[in-house]
């Protein structure tokens, strides 16, 4: 629910142009022996951002470290371009004494806090952000104002997500409707996902995504 309250958000232009999406994903554990901590937790993220944001990545960066002799990479700090000047960056960690759920997106209007955790309030809408000028007396004078406005929770569905993803499968079945998250969309995610683990291989070079990969279908 909190997730489609953020694309509804996004596709009404409630936060303007979107400059960033820098996500939080930590916790202690649990280690995986057959997948990375990228594998594990950025791909959440990383799906996130194929259903919210307006544009397709293209080129990823990573860098990771394991601590665990013979393990995978358990840390792990991932970033996203894109074409615009939309950045995207996310924070993996299975060493982290607290478990954290937090997304930030930030528009040229408004932006948005997500806590997964939060058991109320999970989306919070910031009205603040900067102005920024030409000023009067030379080209390269620029003159920064800042807004600060309202804050509000945004009511959303609480209903379980794995309920209503179940039913949704149901009814595209029932229907032969397109399901929102749809092969092409796996392909998209599992594309970034590579590209990073060959990026963190290579300590962090940047990795072109393939743009037929990325076409939505």
């Amino acid at each position: 629910g909190a997730v489609r309250k953020i694309r509804e958000l996004i596709d009404k232009g409630s936060l303007g142009d979107i400059y960033y999406y820098d996500s939080t994903r930590v916790n202690l554990g649990l280690f995986q022996s057959d997948v990375d901590v990228i594998w594990d937790l950025a791909v959440h993220d990383l799906s996130i951002m194929d259903y919210i944001l307006p544009s397709s990545p293209v080129a990823v960066s990573a860098t990771g470290v394991g601590h665990v002799a013979g393990a995978t990479e358990n840390i792990a700090y991932v970033t996203v371009f894109y074409e615009n000047s939309l950045i995207a960056h996310l924070n993996v960690n299975w060493l982290s004494p607290v478990k954290i759920r937090r997304t930030l997106i930030g528009g040229s209007k408004q932006m948005i806090v997500y806590d997964d955790i939060e058991s109320s309030e999970k989306i919070k809408v910031y009205d603040k952000g900067v102005t920024v000028k030409n000023g009067d007396e030379s080209r390269y004078k620029l003159l920064v104002s800042y807004r600060s406005g309202d804050i509000y929770s945004p009511q959303i569905d609480v209903t379980e997500a794995l309920r209503i993803e179940a039913q949704h499968f149901a009814d595209c079945i029932q229907t032969g409707k397109a399901p929102i998250t749809d092969g092409h969309a796996g392909l998209r995610v599992v594309s970034v996902l590579e590209a990073a683990t060959k990026s963190m291989k290579q300590q962090g070079r940047a990795v072109q995504l393939k743009a037929q990969s990325l076409a939505v279908a």
